[in-house]
């Protein structure tokens, strides 16, 4: 410890690893930032890695500076504490020790933002780790102004190789950031056009199909064919009073021409249903989003349809797609017949495959749940959610299909936690425990649809490529969502810390 060459020889060594160290810890941000390897690299192995690098690369710096302050030779030269942490205090080489000083403080900063980056703005915190660029600069300058080895063979072989490689880093994440950002405007132009901005359709026909149920045909006012629709699909409606509903489609999927729903009155309307049927009038153009489908209808020999009120409206296109040679059976469920859409119809249409059940008619509770359980057909279910909880109750998963029109209440009695959202190609973003996913990346340009934002609809789906979602949705069961890897912003949260999204194509 007294030789005075070792801190000599500490100095150099140390200030050696944490340069090779920093250029490396640069390069590996690198691999973060761009996910150039995103096939094969994992996320949070990286992020462990570089930060690690990261903090070895400080240490090594913090010990190269105390090296140089146990050195006899610079303590000759006036080097103390002042000049190692002042800019220009010393008269040793002021100009290489304060830019290795600018260097040192920088590094602290981007440490310190990456241990705070939950607390911190996400442009702050980006802001302080674009800095490594400049860390990187300034501690060539400074090796190549201060350092003793500056004109041997290995040290300008080892100090061209860690510029250029830093040079080559930053080319990179400025060639991957541009094609990253245009993919982002894209992306989000294709939004606007498509989900932010629905097709203005104009209604050419309202009729009465029961006292509350009205009926509703929309066609487009451009000329050509509105976009294919399968059986069990669904269209929002953007109505002047700033609300947004979702209807299932209930006509004929060969029909391109125009769109038939049917809208059912509801005593407690929060002013959607309302509007339909006090204001909305023949020749009126509404905004619609394309038709979505959370319940398709998969091939299989037998199905057992069951709808309670307007719940016929998906079953109805089902029914109706269907060949004649098809095994099927309809337990429609009603207040009274003059409430029950189709009915009628359906009963006229079908001899002997379609049972109604009106409550005016039956004292008797129908056991739809124990007719289903007991079969062995494919059982499609729409309709209130006391009705479907019975279904899920009795009727196996393989073979139970429902849409809820209502959203079940799985947020009771839960504390919601802050999580972390990392949703590739466009940023990591902090969401409160007050407030959700989809809001946080709606505000941050994020190309995601949100629409009934009550956990029904199934517009925002995600998929989850990292983390553990707490699914608290009612679009599909929680073990299809995980089967598949989506999830559904509006509602749900996370289990883990953090969650790894995309966009689903």
């Amino acid at each position: 410890m007294t030789d005075p060459h070792l801190w000599w020889y500490a100095s150099r060594a140390s200030a050696i690893v944490a340069w090779s160290l920093l250029t490396l810890t640069t390069l590996w941000g690198i691999l973060l930032a761009t996910r150039v390897l995103r096939v094969a690299d994992n996320p949070a192995w990286l992020r462990i890695v570089h930060a690690h690098l990261s903090t070895i690369a400080l240490v090594m710096t913090l010990i190269h500076v105390g090296s140089l302050l146990l050195d006899p030779y610079m303590r000759s030269q006036g080097f103390g504490i002042p000049a190692a942490l002042v800019p220009y205090a010393s008269t040793f080489k002021p100009l290489a020790l304060t830019l290795g000083i600018v260097a040192l403080y920088l590094m602290i900063a981007v440490a310190l933002s990456a241990s705070a980056m939950r607390f911190l703005p996400r442009r702050l915190w980006k802001g302080l780790h674009y800095a490594s660029y400049l860390v990187v600069a300034l501690v060539a300058v400074h090796a190549g102004m201060a350092g003793t080895d500056r004109g041997s063979t290995w040290y300008v072989s080892l100090s061209t190789a860690l510029i250029v490689a830093a040079a080559i880093a930053a080319i990179v994440r400025r060639i991957v950031g541009s094609v990253a950002a245009q993919r982002r405007r894209a992306a989000a132009k294709a939004r606007r056009v498509t989900l932010r901005t629905p097709t203005p359709m104009r209604v050419s026909e309202l009729r009465a199909l029961t006292d509350d149920v009205r009926g509703i045909r929309l066609v487009s006012l451009e000329p050509g064919p509105l976009p294919p629709w399968t059986p069990g699909s669904h269209i929002t409606l953007h109505l002047p009073n700033d609300l947004e509903r979702r209807y299932s489609l209930c006509g004929d999927p060969a029909d391109r021409h125009g769109y038939e729903i049917a809208v059912q009155l509801e005593p407690d309307s929060a002013g959607g249903s309302r509007y339909i049927h006090e204001t909305l009038r023949i020749g009126q153009v509404l905004p619609v989003d394309p038709p979505r489908n959370n319940l398709p209808l998969e091939p299989a020999p037998d199905y057992l349809f069951i709808a309670g009120g307007i719940g016929i409206t998906p079953i109805l296109a089902m029914i109706g797609s269907l060949p004649p040679s098809r095994n099927w059976e309809l337990l429609y469920l009603g207040r009274s017949r003059r409430t029950m859409a189709f009915a009628a119809m359906l009963e006229e249409r079908y001899p002997g495959r379609v049972t109604i059940h009106a409550r005016d008619e039956h004292p008797d509770r129908m056991p739809a749940a124990h007719i289903a359980a007991l079969s062995t057909a494919q059982v499609y279910a729409c309709g209130p959610n006391a009705l479907l909880d019975e279904m899920v109750e009795a009727v196996p998963a393989d073979r139970l299909h429902i849409e809820r029109f209502v959203a079940l209440d799985r947020a009771s009695g839960l504390d919601p936690k802050p999580v972390q959202v990392d949703l590739a190609g466009v940023g990591t973003f902090r969401v409160a425990a007050d407030r959700s996913i989809l809001d946080v990346l709606e505000e941050a340009g994020a190309p995601i649809a949100g629409s009934c934002r009550e956990g029904v609809c199934g517009a925002c789906q995600l998929r989850v490529l990292d983390g553990t979602p707490l699914h608290l949705d009612s679009v599909h069961a929680d073990a299809d969502k995980d089967a598949a890897g989506v999830m559904y912003p509006c509602v749900s949260r996370s289990v883990s810390d953090r969650l790894v999204v995309d966009i689903v194509d």
